[in-house]
């Protein structure tokens, strides 16, 4: 296994024990035969590449020649790899302020490396949990690897979870081509999103660290967070019990700085995710045939989840957020197209300035009369 971040293993966190931790761990993914699993990769690329094509001509973005970043069909494992990159990358700033607070005496060495190891294993286990319910995912802050490759400029790839695709198709009993070709016109769409729009990696990078800059907490607190989130992935915690009146650990950290930064990341997520659903349902009547029935059943998958355990350990990392940044975003998405079209629409990529509000998310037209005002005689 290659090493994840060397000499930062000591630290505040064991990468490398983390992703040994989660490929222990992770649930093996559906039974298939070694020629069913080459045949489902090659698909896989095959619809990639059809629904670039697709996604290009719905939306209006990007060029052939926009699209730099690589594709990766990857199993559970692999997965795993390429989120600890990226979010070893993505702390690295917070992680150094952490290690700076504690301090440099002997002892305060020793006890940050058993805490990296204990807080290694705990993110392990987070992974391992999340690794299975993954269908995909533009990776947009990861460095390449000999592994794992990545875009050009730093950061970039697009991850189709092979395994966890094959099981919601067989789980929700749907027409196996038709599911991959809809899940990967969504995926796609994140990828034309940000290799189209050059500024936006740089600019949401720039929001998450500035949210980061602004935690200002002992670093037990933090460490602490992540042991509650694995203590109710190994039933450590009462059963229904989210604590800390139901807040994810996003929320608990908040200053009132970070409210402020994380009502726009909020309003960028849901812009992102709501653009996503709505292209993949625009362009899915057209190339799916059986895109209803997807639908409908995939929805009722969302909405219901699985057991109470899994809808706590949701809440406590701020999941169910993403579920409403779906649907608050593909209904900001469907109402200004409906009202300027996709052309006016696009304006929202101009610069960060053009970018919906938290407030505007939920009030399409206040985002039309501020974008699309009439400049004065």
């Amino acid at each position: 296994m290659t090493s994840i971040g060397g000499a930062a293993s000591s630290g505040m966190v064991d990468w490398n024990l983390a992703v040994a931790t989660a490929t222990r761990l992770v649930r093996p993914g559906p039974d298939v035969s070694r020629d069913e699993a080459r045949a489902v990769v090659a698909e896989l690329r095959r619809h990639a590449q059809s629904a670039e094509e697709h996604v290009r001509g719905f939306t209006g973005l990007g060029t052939p020649e926009t699209h730099d970043t690589p594709l990766l069909v990857v199993d559970r494992p692999g997965w795993v790899r390429a989120n600890v990159a990226g979010f070893r990358e993505l702390l690295k700033p917070l992680l150094d302020k952490m290690q700076e607070r504690r301090g440099t005496s002997p002892g305060n060495v020793m006890m940050g490396a058993v805490g990296g190891k204990v807080t290694g294993v705990e993110l392990g286990l987070l992974l391992s949990f999340l690794a299975s319910r993954v269908l995909g995912q533009y990776e947009t802050f990861a460095p390449a690897t000999r592994d794992l490759p990545a875009g050009a400029g730093g950061g970039g790839r697009l991850l189709l979870v092979a395994p966890n695709i094959v099981h919601v198709e067989r789980e929700l009993d749907v027409e196996p081509h038709d599911f991959r070709l809809w899940v990967t016109l969504h995926e796609e769409t994140h990828r034309t999103q940000f290799t189209a729009v050059p500024w936006l990696r740089d600019h949401l990078e720039g929001e998450i660290q500035a949210f980061l800059a602004e935690t200002d907490v002992d670093p037990m607190t933090v460490l602490e967070r992540v042991r509650e989130a694995a203590q109710s992935l190994v039933g450590g915690r009462p059963e229904g019990e989210e604590g800390e009146e139901g807040r994810s650990l996003v929320e608990i950290v908040q200053t009132p700085a970070q409210r402020e930064i994380l009502g726009r990341l909020t309003a960028v997520m849901s812009l992102l995710e709501g653009h996503a659903d709505y292209v993949m349902d625009g362009v899915g009547p057209e190339v799916v045939p059986s895109v209803a029935e997807i639908r409908e059943k995939f929805q009722q998958r969302r909405a219901k989840g699985a057991s109470r355990l899994d809808l706590a350990l949701r809440k406590l990392l701020g999941l169910d957020a993403k579920l409403r940044q779906y649907r608050d975003g593909e209904r900001f998405v469907r109402a200004v197209v409906d009202e300027v079209g996709m052309e006016g629409f696009n304006r929202v990529w101009t610069s960060p300035n053009t970018l919906p509000t938290k407030a505007e998310i939920g009030k399409p037209a206040d985002w039309i009369t501020r974008v699309h005002r009439k400049p004065e005689a």
